[in-house]
């Protein structure tokens, strides 16, 4: 990483401020009414695939503009994770961790302000939600928690390994392609039971916008499972980052 501290957390709070936009944007494109995303809200018309595709450049194009800044960990379980691991200093997590939460929050205000009149047309709750925040499908925090530690140590096995690999290690941007479509795969692959968030700052930060601003036909922000997106990332990213260190090193 180069640059001043401070131009890291300008990089956390823009390159997480794009992963919102683009990822929970493709979210209300696919799922509010009356866009050109889909006139059919929901899954069909490749809804799920838009989504993916939405998540995925969400991270690649940020780690293409900000990765040799500040490592375009853009999750707040990827600094834990490192920070644990110890290839992280402590005493930059917290000022990463606000930045990120700030720039999900800011993504997502832009997501209200664009998507404002299809959300007025849109009454399905959980829908609307849904362009915020993730939920557990199944009725089972459970379910959700072992979907979202899961997801999230595969994910930063994945990333650990693109980015330290031999085939890549000479050529980051090509690392990045490959982190976007690890992304995009895990979308596809693992978002039914939870969305999924893997992410706390994906999460949290868009489910206060959802609870504090006046979002029409928004119902209930459920914040009986919003711990499960937090903690659960952290848990799996720490598990995934270990992983790899026992059997590949750092």
């Amino acid at each position: 990483m180069t640059g001043s501290w401070e131009a890291r957390y300008a990089a956390e709070f823009f390159g997480t401020l794009i992963l919102v936009l683009l990822g929970n944007g493709a979210v209300a494109n696919a799922f509010l009414k009356n866009k050109t995303g889909n006139d059919d809200p929901g899954l069909a018309n490749g809804g799920w695939l838009l989504v993916a595709s939405g998540y995925g450049l969400g991270v690649m194009l940020p780690a293409m503009m900000f990765g040799s800044i500040s490592g375009n960990h853009l999750n707040p379980a990827i600094t834990i994770g490192q920070a644990v691991i110890g290839i992280f200093p402590w005493a930059h997590v917290a000022p990463y961790l606000i930045w990120q939460f700030l720039g999900a929050i800011a993504g997502q205000c832009l997501i209200l302000a664009l998507y404002w009149p299809h959300y007025r047309q849109t009454t399905d709750n959980e829908a609307v939600l849904g362009t915020f925040a993730t939920s557990d499908h199944a009725n089972s925090q459970l379910n959700g928690f072992v979907t979202e530690m899961v997801g999230t140590a595969v994910l930063i096995f994945g990333a650990m390994g693109l980015y330290r690999g031999m085939f890549f290690h000479q050529n980051i941007d090509i690392a990045n392609i490959g982190v976007g479509l690890l992304i995009a795969a895990m979308v596809i692959s693992l978002g039914g039971p939870t969305g999924p968030a893997l992410n706390p700052a994906r999460d949290l930060g868009p489910r206060l916008v959802h609870a504090l601003f006046p979002v029409p036909n928004k119902g209930s922000s459920h914040w009986e499972y919003s711990w499960v997106p937090v903690v659960a990332p952290i848990v799996g990213a720490v598990i995934g980052i270990w992983i790899y260190k026992i059997f590949f090193g750092l």
